[in-house]
C-alpha cells in the first residue's frame, strides 16, 4: 500500500486573499446529533486498545475515543482534509490537499450519497463522529482548528472518498496535469500511472493452505509497506459487539472499522497494485473558454470558485481557486489548455460498506458478495478461512472501456464514443480460489505470478482494457520460489520466507548490478574500487557483507525508474553519485548497513536490517540525521500473523514498527515494540475479550 503524493499546485492569490476574512470566520460549523453510546475500552500490556459494545455503532464511538487517545493530532489533520481546510493546520502543503478536494468534489459525493449507504454503516460512521467529538470537548486544549468540531458522519465518508483513489495514483495524474504536463501516462510503460514513488510503495501477502503447510493450519501473514507515521500509518485495534462485530487489524485515521486483519472465521489483507485506472481527455474549448464540445453540442464547463485557507504564521488567510468539471470528471486548466480527469471510484461512496461488510462476514460466499460491492478502487486482497480456503483477488474498479482507442494515451474529449460509464462486474475480476498449489501470494507484482507453475492465471484470458500491470519486484520472485520450493512449509520456514532479505540474480536488480560489472574504470580508481565491493556483494542485506550498505545504496538509484518502467540510469553517473555521497556521508563507501540504517523514535535507536525491494522491506530512507545516517521511515509496517487449526480455532500475533501510542512521546507505548521488530519477533493479540481482560492494564469507558 502508499502515502500520498499531493499535486505541486502553486497557491497564487495571497494579495487577494489577504483582504478576505480570516479563515475562521468563514468556516462553516456543523451540526452533529446528538446520541448515547456505551463502549469498554481494555488496554494491553502494548496498548493495542480492545472495544467491546453491544452495538457495532457502539464500537467505532469506542474506537474513535481509543484512537484519538493515542493519536488526536493526526486525526484532526484528516477531518480538517474533509472539511477543504487542512491549509489551516499545514500551510501551502495542506491548501494543495484542500484543491484536490474540492477538484475532486469529495464532500459533494459524500452528501448526494450519504443516504445511500446502508443504516448500520451511516451509524458506525456518526458513532465514530461522537467518539472524536466526545474526545475533543474533553480535551479542548489539543484541539488547534476552531469550528472544526462536531464531526459529521458526513465527514468520515468524505475521508474515503477523497483518500481512495490516491492508493492507485491519481496523485500522480494530477500532479503531471497541474505542472503542465498533459500526457500523464508514460508511453514507455503502457498501463502504468506515472507520479507513484517507489519509496513509498510496498507490501507482502501470503495465504497458505492446510495441506502445503507441515503443521495443517490454514496461515495468512499480513505484511503491509506503509509510511511508520501520518494519516496513513496504520493504526491496531480488536473490537467485538454482541451484533457479531468481532475484527483484530489494523485501520487508518479516520476509520471507524478495522481495514484489513481476521474474524473468528476468515482474514483478509491488501497489497498495492496498479492497474491503469485513470484516463485523461483534451477538451475542445470555444474561444471564451468558457464551453467544449461535445458529440457535436457545446455544453458549459462548470465553473465553481473555492477558498483554501493557507496558515501563514499566526493566521489563516483564505486563498481562491477556480475548479472546473466536465461530463467525464475534473478538469484542470494549464498552459496547453484543459483536460479532464475520469477515474475508478469516481463519484462513488461505496467502499465504506465494502469495508463494513468485508468485517461482517462469516464465510467466502458473504466475503465475495461484500467484494462485488465495488466500492474499493483498487489493492490486491489474499483472503484465508478457517475451512482451508485461500484466494487471490486482483481487486479494482476497472473501467468499462470501448474499443477503439487506445487508453494510454491523451483522448479526444469531444465524443462520447471513449467515455466509459461505470466499472466491470466482479465477475470479470482477476482471481484465483483454492489453487491446486495450495498458495497464493502477491508483493505488488503482476497477478500472472501469484500461485506458482500450475495454478496461475493466464494474461490472455484478460482483456487488455482492464490495464492490468505486468511488471515484476524482487519481492514477488523471490517469494513465488521460496514457496514453490518447498511442499511441506514449517512455520518456521514461512516465517523466514516473510524475512527473506536475498535479492534474485533473476530479478531487475541482476541487470542493474550487471550494468556496473560491464563498466570500464581504468581512468577512475576511486570507482575501481567500488565497483569491486559491489562485485563482492553476497546478494543480501542482512549486514553479513561488507558491500551491503553500498549495494543497498544503488539499489535504490535504480527503484524508482524500474517501478516506473523509465530507462535506467547511467551506470557510471550513478556509481560516482553513490561514491561521493558515501565518502561525504561516512568517510567510507563499505560501512556496516547496520550502523547507518536504523530504525529511531525518541531515545530508542536501533539498527535495522532489510532492503529496498527485499521481503523483509526497509523501503524509505530519511537521510536528514545529525549524524548523517538513514532513519527507515517506510517498510514492513504492520505485521500480522493469523492461522487456523483444524477445529477452525484462530490464533494470531502482530507487530508494529513503534508503538500504540503514535504521537505520545510520553507514554511507555510510543517506543515500546520497537525492539520486537526489529528482531523480526511478535507479540500475542487477544482475540476474545475474555482474554484481552485478563491481560488488561488498564480498563475503562470514555
Amino acid at each position: 500500500m502508499r502515502k500520498f503524493l499531493w499535486a505541486s499546485l502553486a497557491v497564487v492569490g495571497l494579495v487577494a486573499g489577504a483582504g478576505a476574512l480570516w479563515e475562521p470566520l468563514a468556516a462553516t460549523g456543523y451540526e452533529a446529533p446528538t446520541r448515547t453510546y456505551d463502549a469498554e475500552i481494555v488496554r494491553d500490556e502494548f496498548g493495542v486498545p480492545h472495544i467491546n459494545g453491544k452495538t457495532d455503532a457502539d464500537t467505532a464511538y469506542g474506537l474513535a475515543y481509543a484512537h484519538a487517545e493515542d493519536d488526536f493530532s493526526t486525526i484532526e489533520d484528516v477531518v480538517a482534509m474533509t472539511r477543504g481546510r487542512y491549509g489551516a493546520l499545514a500551510g501551502s502543503d495542506g491548501a494543495k490537499v484542500d484543491y484536490v478536494m474540492h477538484l475532486l468534489g469529495a464532500r459533494e459525493t459524500a452528501e448526494k450519497h450519504y443516504m445511500e449507504l446502508s443504516p448500520e454503516v451511516r451509524a458506525m460512521c456518526e458513532a465514530y463522529a461522537a467518539g472524536l467529538n466526545h474526545y475533543a470537548s474533553k480535551h479542548p486544549g489539543e484541539v488547534r482548528l476552531s469550528k472544526l468540531f462536531p464531526v459529521t458522519g458526513k465527514d468520515i465518508v468524505t475521508g474515503f472518498v477523497l483518500r481512495a483513489p490516491f492508493f492507485y495514483g491519481l496523485d500522480g495524474t494530477i500532479a503531471a496535469l497541474t505542472e503542465g504536463k498533459p500526457q500523464p501516462k508514460d508511453s514507455a510503460a503502457p498501463m502504468t500511472p506515472i507520479g507513484r514513488d517507489p519509496d513509498l510503495n510496498g507490501s507482502n501477502a501470503f495465504a497458505i493452505a492446510p495441506k502445503r503447510m507441515a503443521d495443517s493450519k490454514t496461515w495468512l501473514i499480513s505484511n503491509s509497506h506503509q509510511p511508520y507515521e501520518g494519516q496513513v500509518a496504520w493504526y491496531e485495534a480488536v473490537v467485538h459487539s454482541a451484533e457479531g462485530l468481532d475484527m483484530a487489524g489494523a485501520l487508518f485515521p479516520g476509520s471507524p472499522f478495522v481495514l484489513l486483519g481476521h474474524n473468528r472465521n476468515l482474514g483478509w489483507t491488501n497489497t498495492v497494485n496498479r492497474p491503469d485506472l485513470t484516463d485523461v481527455y483534451k477538451l475542445v474549448m470555444n474561444k471564451a473558454g468558457d464551453k467544449y464540445r461535445y458529440d457535436g453540442k457545446w455544453l458549459p464547463l462548470t465553473t465553481t470558485r473555492v477558498w483554501l485557507p493557507v496558515k501563514m504564521g499566526p493566521f489563516a488567510l483564505p486563498v481562491p481557486q477556480t475548479v472546473y468539471r466536465s461530463i467525464h470528471g475534473p478538469v484542470i486548466k494549464n498552459d496547453k489548455g484543459y483536460f479532464a480527469i475520469r477515474y475508478a471510484g469516481i463519484d462513488s461512496v461505496k467502499a465504506v460498506e465494502q469495508y463494513y461488510r468485508n468485517t461482517k462476514a462469516t464465510n467466502w460466499d458473504e466475503w465475495s458478495k461484500s467484494m462485488s460491492i465495488g466500492g474499493v478502487p483498487a489493492t490486491n486482497f489474499i483472503y484465508a478461512d478457517k475451512t482451508g480456503r485461500v484466494a487471490y483477488i486482483y481487486n479494482a474498479l476497472f473501467p468499462d472501456r470501448k474499443p477503439g482507442y487506445d487508453y494510454t494515451k491523451l483522448l479526444p474529449g469531444d465524443t462520447s464514443a471513449d467515455m466509459w460509464e461505470g466499472p466491470v462486474g466482479f465477475d470479470r475480476y482477476p482471481k484465483i480460489v483454492d489453487p491446486a498449489s495450495g498458495f497464493v501470494m502477491n508483493a505488488n507484482n503482476t497477478p500472472f505470478l501469484a500461485a506458482g507453475p500450475g495454478s496461475e492465471m493466464k494474461p490472455a484470458d484478460y482483456s487488455p482494457y482492464l490495464g492490468i500491470e505486468l511488471g515484476m519486484t524482487n519481492r514477488g520472485l523471490r517469494a513465488a520460489e521460496l514457496l514453490a520450493a518447498d511442499t511441506s512449509i514449517t512455520p518456521e520456514e514461512l516465517l523466514a520466507i516473510k524475512m527473506d532479505m536475498t535479492y534474485s540474480k533473476q530479478s531487475w536488480v541482476g541487470a542493474w548490478m550487471a550494468s556496473f560489472a560491464a563498466l570500464d574504470l581504468k581512468d577512475a580508481p576511486e570507482l575501481a574500487k567500488a565497483q569491486k565491493l559491489l562485485a563482492s556483494w553476497d546478494w543480501t542485506s542482512d549486514n553479513k557483507g561488507s558491500a551491503d550498505a553500498f549495494a543497498e545504496r544503488i539499489i535504490r538509484f535504480g527503484a524508482r525508474p524500474h517501478w516506473r518502467g523509465d530507462t535506467m540510469p547511467d551506470a557510471r553517473s550513478t556509481l560516482q553519485e553513490a561514491v561521493t555521497e558515501f565518502t561525504d556521508r561516512f568517510g567510507r563507501i563499505d560501512p556496516p548497513l547496520a550502523d547507518i540504517q536504523r530504525l529511531r523514535r525518541g531515545n530508542v535507536d536501533l539498527a535495522m536490517l532489510g532492503g529496498t525491494d527485499a521481503l523483509r522491506a526497509t523501503t524509505a530512507w530519511d537521510p536528514d540525521q545529525a549524524d548523517g545516517k538513514m532513519r527507515v521511515k517506510h517498510g514492513d509496517s504492520f505485521i500480522m500473523l493469523v492461522r487456523w487449526d483444524k477445529a477452525g480455532n484462530v490464533l494470531s500475533e502482530s507487530i508494529q514498527p513503534y508503538g500504540a501510542a503514535t504521537t505520545r512521546p510520553d507514554s511507555p507505548h510510543y517506543t515500546d515494540q520497537m525492539k520486537l521488530f526489529v528482531a523480526g519477533k511478535y507479540k500475542p493479540v487477544y482475540f476474545e475479550w475474555a482474554d484481552a481482560v485478563k491481560h488488561a492494564k488498564r480498563r475503562y469507558r470514555p
